[in-house]
């Protein structure tokens, strides 16, 4: 095995940062802080977090240079690492019954196949962990820097159950190490994933009653139905909840909300929007979602979209420009955003909006998120319709950054088969707004890297599908 080398490359350095001052450039390796070799982000972090450091870089013709910097205790000194976790990306070795990397078809990239489990991106990007990857050192690191907060794919609290879902006989066990971050008072926040007829009903009850229990160091618990795609051959068996179940579970969520509110300060467990629009139900009251805690698992998006929309067109003076603008999104967004296109059109009578729900061939029409709608789709079911001076698509279509869908096509080729311009549209509501009384008013491809609200682990419930 070739011996990994010592130090970490330097992607950039920030112009006006305490590296460019420092000499620091884009090349040169970072081999020791304060004369100790770095792990990985999390040693970079705990070691930068002081009033004086010492850095030891190898410059790209080989002189090492230590540098000495004074700094405020929690200043940052403006590198990029080339390996965001300045380390190898850990990934899962579990085989949930839900897992949707395993639910999609084969030829695709291959990083849309790569399921990570690691508790470092937990705390850099938000991602949901099982623990299970977790050794006593990584929860020692985790509690030694107070790094947090840590999410968490908990699935159930029933430690046989849990061992089941996850297909790992390690499971059960590595629900312990709630326990311990509790105790030292990391903040978490947890998913269940609720898979029909496995850890739903009862099993639901239990675990709700039994991540209380580590209130109010864990902060959030989200509910999420599993997603199913149509490549699910010789997989567990699982099934679509009902409208009627959808309900059940609202109403079983609902039930303990107030009780931890009055204890805790915090609603605490969370069904996401996909419950009440498949239940066909109002989405609760802004402050019952605990300042959106939850937003990236898709726990309140609809809710936050409707009231940033709703103060938004308050707030502008309707006018006679003529405009014809098409968006299209998937079906579980579509009740929502046809009935603001409809507010739009009222206060601007010469604007015509049409909005498009894509049915989703690619994974099959069980998958209802704008999130993995492909480029394919798009065109398959808009051609040869008028769609005005430019279709609106939604940021979570792309993969992040770039203008590529999941199935690889690019918004250049959605362009050229429709023969329309296109142009993404941001995530909050007045951006939508906008877009749709200017038609341009938001991103244009080619400069997707804008600050979106980027959904990680929603719709997909267990695997990053967008890098």
């Amino acid at each position: 095995m070739k011996k990994k080398e010592k130090g970490h490359l330097i992607k950039s350095v920030q112009p006006g940062s305490i590296g460019e001052e420092m000499g620091i450039e884009a090349g040169d390796v970072l081999l020791e802080i304060n004369g100790e070799e770095l792990e990985d982000v999390f040693d970079y972090h705990y070691a930068i977090n002081d009033d004086y450091i010492e850095i030891l870089i190898r410059k790209r013709d080989g002189d090492e240079w230590l540098l000495e910097v004074d700094k405020e205790y929690d200043e940052d000194i403006g590198i990029e690492f080339e390996q965001g976790l300045m380390d190898d990306y850990r990934s899962c070795t579990n085989k949930c019954i839900f897992c949707f990397i395993d639910q999609m078809p084969k030829g695709m990239r291959d990083t849309l196949y790569f399921k990570d489990d690691d508790s470092r991106l937990s705390f850099l990007q938000g991602n949901y962990i099982t623990l299970t990857n977790m050794k006593d050192k990584d929860i020692d690191r985790i509690i030694k820097y107070h790094l947090c907060p840590i999410n968490i794919s908990v699935q159930t609290t029933n430690p046989e159950l849990r061992c089941k879902m996850l297909n790992n006989r390690f499971a059960g066990e590595a629900l312990k190490k709630l326990r311990r971050l509790a105790d030292a008072s990391i903040e978490m926040n947890g998913q269940i994933v609720l898979c029909k007829g496995v850890n739903d009903g009862e099993e639901l009850k239990k675990s709700i009653e039994d991540l209380s229990e580590y209130l109010p160091h864990m902060r959030s618990v989200s509910v999420v139905p599993a997603g199913l795609t149509k490549y699910r051959e010789g997989l567990y068996p699982l099934e679509l909840f009902t409208r009627e179940e959808a309900g059940q579970v609202i109403d079983l969520i609902e039930s303990y909300q107030q009780e931890f509110y009055e204890r805790y300060g915090l609603h605490f467990i969370h069904a996401s929007d996909e419950w009440y629009i498949n239940a066909g139900r109002e989405f609760p009251e802004e402050e019952r979602y605990d300042g959106y805690i939850q937003l990236e698992n898709g726990v309140g998006m609809m809710r936050l979209l409707i009231e940033e929309f709703s103060e938004a067109i308050k707030n502008i003076e309707g006018d006679k420009r003529k405009k014809h603008i098409s968006l299209a999104t998937g079906y579980l967004a579509y009740g929502l955003i046809k009935k603001l296109s409809e507010e739009t059109m009222e206060k601007f009578p010469n604007i015509k909006i049409d909005v498009y729900a894509i049915r989703n061939d690619f994974f099959g029409e069980t998958i209802t998120v704008s999130g993995l709608i492909t480029g394919q789709d798009i065109i398959a079911q808009l051609k040869g319709r008028n769609l005005g001076e430019v279709l609106l698509l939604p940021n979570n279509i792309l993969r992040t950054g770039e203008d590529v869908f999941l199935d690889d096509l690019h918004l250049t080729d959605v362009e050229n088969a429709l023969q329309v311009p296109v142009n993404i549209v941001k995530s909050s509501g007045k951006d939508l707004l906008y877009s749709f009384i200017n038609g341009a008013y938001n991103i244009k491809h080619g400069e997707a890297n804008g600050k979106f609200v980027y959904i990680k682990n929603y719709p997909e419930h267990g695997g990053t599908v967008n890098e």
